[in-house]
């Protein structure tokens, strides 16, 4: 079997709602919750784009 057959491996970053936290050092979950935090802040930002597009095209079809 060559490598390139081989599956490749998932991102063991990767972080799964619901999983078994008690194995991950003090050090890996504050890695952990910075990313999430990061994440969600990304998040909020994207919504409030599509937010503030939404309103446009609203204010713009109203006006006619």
């Amino acid at each position: 079997m060559f490598e390139d057959d081989l599956p490749t491996k998932a991102n063991t970053d990767a972080i799964i709602p619901g999983e078994d936290l008690s194995e991950f050092s003090i050090e890996a979950l504050e890695e952990r919750k910075a990313a999430l935090t990061g994440e969600i802040a990304r998040i909020e930002t994207m919504i409030n784009s599509k937010q503030s597009g939404r309103a446009a095209a609203e204010s713009f079809f109203k006006k006619g």
